[in-house]
Parts: C-alpha cells; sequence; structure tokens
C-alpha cells in the first residue's frame, strides 16, 4: 500500500513543469565550469595512491586555490572521500569561502555523511546571503529527517528570493511535517505565482480537504497559468470525492 509520502512523490514527479530544477531555472545558480568536471572515478584513482597525510595536505593547499572551481574540485574529490578525518576547523574555514557555489558545494557534501555536526551547520547557513546556499541548507535539514522546529522555517515566508520560497513549500510537502498546513496556506498566497503554486500543489496533495477553497479562490488567480492548473487540479478531485465533496464542489460551480 502506497503510503501519503510516497503518493506525494509519484504526483510531484509526474507533475512538469511544477520543479524543473532550481540549478536549471534560477539564473544565478551553479555554473557550466561545475558541470563539466571530471566524474568522481579520477579523483578516487588519485586517493588510492596517496596516503591520508598527503590527501589532507594537498586538500588544504587547493582548498586556498585562487579559483573557486579548483575549490570545489578539492571538496568533491577530497572532503568526500576523506570525510570525517577532514579536521572540524578546516570543514569551517570552507564554509566560510567568500564563493557562494564552494559553500553550497560544501553543504551538499556534508550532508552525504549523516553526522550529528552537520545539523548546526546547515541551520547557520539557512541565513546565508546567497540564495542558492540557503536553498541548499534547506534541503540538508530535510535529508536529515530529523524533528524538525516549523519555527525555523517561519523566516522565509518573508525571504527575497522566491526560488528559496518555492523550495520551503516542495519541502514541505515531501516531508509532511506536522504542523505545516499554516506555512502552506501562507506560502500558496505568495507575491510570486510560481511558489503560489508549489504551495497548492503540496497542499492539494497531502491536505485535500483543507485545500478546496483555496483553490476555487486560485481560479481566480492573476496568473493564468496558475489558474488554469487549479481548474485542472479541482476536476481530478471531483472524479472521485465522497459525496459530500460532490455536493461542496458543485455548489460552488
Amino acid at each position: 500500500m502506497i503510503n501519503k509520502a510516497d503518493c506525494f512523490r509519484l504526483t510531484y514527479l509526474k507533475s512538469p513543469g511544477l520543479e524543473k530544477g532550481f540549478q536549471e531555472s534560477c539564473p544565478s545558480y551553479g555554473s557550466e565550469k561545475t558541470a563539466s568536471l571530471p566524474d568522481s572515478s579520477t579523483g578516487d584513482r588519485i586517493l588510492e595512491t596517496l596516503s591520508s597525510e598527503a590527501v589532507l595536505r594537498q586538500a588544504k593547499a587547493d582548498l586556498r586555490h585562487p579559483d573557486p572551481q579548483v575549490r570545489i574540485l578539492a571538496i568533491r574529490y577530497y572532503l568526500e572521500k576523506s570525510y570525517p578525518s577532514i579536521p572540524l576547523s578546516l570543514l569551517q574555514e570552507i564554509l566560510s569561502d567568500r564563493d557562494p557555489d564552494v559553500r553550497a558545494q560544501t553543504l551538499r557534501s556534508l550532508v552525504k555523511f549523516r553526522n550529528p555536526v552537520v545539523s548546526p551547520l546547515l541551520k547557520k547557513y539557512l541565513k546565508d546571503r546567497d540564495e542558492k546556499v540557503r536553498v541548499v541548507a534547506l534541503r540538508g535539514m530535510f535529508q536529515f529527517q530529523e524533528k524538525i522546529d516549523l519555527n525555523l522555517f517561519l523566516q522565509f515566508l518573508s525571504d527575497e528570493s522566491p526560488w528559496v520560497r518555492r523550495k520551503v513549500a516542495t519541502l514541505l510537502g515531501w516531508a509532511q511535517l506536522e504542523g505545516a498546513l499554516p506555512i502552506l496556506k501562507e506560502l500558496s498566497r505568495d507575491v510570486h505565482s510560481m511558489v503560489r503554486r508549489a504551495a497548492l500543489f503540496s497542499l492539494a496533495t497531502l491536505y485535500p480537504d483543507e485545500s478546496e477553497n483555496l483553490l476555487v479562490e486560485a481560479m481566480t488567480d492573476r496568473d493564468p497559468e496558475v489558474r488554469k492548473w487549479a481548474k485542472a487540479t479541482l476536476e481530478k478531485m471531483l472524479t472521485k470525492p465522497s459525496k459530500g465533496k460532490a455536493a461542496s464542489l458543485t455548489s460552488r460551480g
């Protein structure tokens, strides 16, 4: 039997256009240089020939290189292969890098190890000055699947970046956190249409009864794509409604 979480994932992944990917859609996120980096097998072969001391020496040197792409390579090929032997002080130094792509890559790499020491670092970088770093920190918090204090995410209701607000709406839907309903409702009235749609999607999938009124409101949204999507979603909900729900929605026209 498919649970609600799996249902959300399946529905979400089958919905083209909802989450095309922050890296693909946001002009400031990622780079062609990063995409063309060599695969990890190259780094594996290098590390096999080096002692742990040599790895650490080379990592320290590369992490201070003036080219941020070299620093990203160092994170991917040294940090990911040598953790947790990398000193915490060095990790903190990397996370203070002036380049946001380096900070973001560091957080992505650290999340893979699921070490409790990483959680406070993620919380800290939820307030990073760069939107891409905040998005990575958000995703990392949910990937840890620890008990999350929803008050921590109230700050994102007014985040200056619509990409960050949309990510919050999407992640709350995936994680199904208890008490997320008020936050999703607030995001469904966001000034940016892509945030509203992402929040409405999470609401319709996870809280169909509570989302009906909001979907009806969205049928008069100022964005035509949101109106079209809300209408189609309500029509789908009517295909297998409860008796009470059918009567309620039909009466609304």
